[in-house]
């Protein structure tokens, strides 16, 4: 069983940033037709500054961490993960370039079918640079056990 004393424990806490390039690949494979996202000329028209980070880009950028280390010691077992759901809380827009730094909590640990799901929800703020709220993250992930 995945101990709840983690819950509030932070497992990340990096900052990492994105460009352009890596932006533009991730709007063609995720089927982006607005130009915003790939053409600096279209973004900057729009009033931009840059290329803005596509939507649910920022859950690539935080798998990017440098170490998952987290994960043995919550007692998580790679090969019996899910990933269960994905949200996200947008505050301000973020461009290629930015600084972003992201800090990521344990915010729950419960089961269901008497232990044979163990559910871990992780929360992380992103801020930029500037120390400016970007976005808040909210990702389950899911055990299973037996």
């Amino acid at each position: 069983m995945i101990d709840k004393k983690h819950i509030g424990k932070v497992i990340a806490d990096f900052r990492t940033s994105a460009p352009a390039s890596q932006l533009r690949f991730f709007a063609k494979a995720t089927g982006q037709a607005d130009p915003v996202y790939i053409d600096e000329a279209a973004a900057r028209d729009a009033g931009h500054p840059g290329l803005p980070l596509p939507p649910t880009f920022l859950f690539s950028l935080e798998l990017s961490q440098p170490s998952n280390a987290w994960r043995d010691e919550v007692g998580i077992v790679p090969s019996r993960i899910l990933h269960g759901e994905q949200s996200f809380a947008y505050h301000r827009m973020a461009y290629a370039g930015d600084m972003l730094h992201f800090k990521t909590t344990i915010a729950d640990i419960y089961d269901k079918k008497d232990g044979a799901l163990e559910f871990v929800v992780r929360e992380t703020r992103v801020s930029n640079q500037d120390g400016e709220h970007v976005a808040d993250l909210r990702s389950v992930l899911v055990q299973r056990n037996g």
